[in-house]
């Protein structure tokens, strides 16, 4: 459903000239396969993320989306992806059914279809007893919930997620865990970043360990522990970023 194939990146930065923000990296995700995409802060995830969202432009590479090339045909890609930006930007002033209601016909859906995915957004994402509040008036778990409803209203095959668990609850984080178990069991194919090692480690079928722009490691938990002697992902994530910096080394 995503082939990623060298893609690449670059922004000019005044201070520090062409900054390499994805360096040529290749990767896929099939149907039921939840991929995770980790690195440390800056690393590239979420230009990688926003790249295959259509939102930015590549400098270099290629990238598909269920068959559709993200440069030659961005409007094809769209109408096959549900993406979850780090910045949710949920209008202050509607409610979450006003929320889900808009997006739905942005995404094309109308009258009682559109009525019925609002209620079981609603159900799925426990926004029940929020539903006709004003959204500037809700917490960020809420909020959150909001986001992914709206990001899966449509019911995309594609899922591309940034940080979906980002700053939420126990609880609240479990819910969205949940999500994607079933989602992934639905046949839907799901790529997202995160920080938080313990999710990945239980949600991921395959990982992807980005630094500096560029994929260290690619592989399952098994696969990983292998080629690191580590067990648990937080030691070998860790020692991912440390050879790619003595590699990094060795060659200036």
């Amino acid at each position: 459903m995503i082939r990623v194939d060298n893609l690449a990146k670059s922004f000019h930065d005044k201070k520090r000239g062409i900054v390499h923000a994805l360096d040529h990296v290749s990767f896929d995700v099939k149907p039921r396969e939840i991929f995770g995409l980790l690195g440390p802060n800056g690393a590239g995830k979420t230009t990688c993320l926003r790249l295959l969202a259509t939102i930015l432009k590549p400098t270099d590479g290629t990238a598909e989306v269920g068959g559709a090339d993200i440069v030659k045909s961005p409007e094809a890609v769209r109408r096959q992806i549900g993406f979850l930006s780090g910045d949710m930007g949920i209008p202050a002033r509607l409610t979450p059914r006003e929320v889900l209601a808009f997006f739905g016909k942005l995404n094309g859906l109308e009258g009682e279809k559109l009525r019925r995915r609002i209620d079981e957004m609603v159900e799925t994402f426990e926004i029940s007893d929020f539903a006709n509040t004003k959204t500037d008036k809700l917490s960020t778990g809420m909020k959150q919930k909001l986001a992914i409803a709206r990001t899966v209203l449509h019911d995309p095959p594609v899922l591309i997620l940034d940080e979906p668990s980002s700053g939420l609850d126990v609880p609240t984080a479990r819910l969205i865990e949940n999500f994607m178990l079933k989602a992934r069991e639905s046949g839907k194919c799901i790529l997202f970043s995160t920080h938080v090692m313990e999710e990945a480690e239980y949600l991921c079928d395959r990982i992807g360990v980005v630094h500096q722009g560029k994929l260290k490691a690619l592989g399952t938990m098994d696969e990983l522990r292998e080629r690191t002697g580590k067990h648990r992902l937080r030691e070998i994530f860790l020692d991912l970023l440390e050879i790619g910096e003595l590699a990094q080394g060795a060659r200036k």
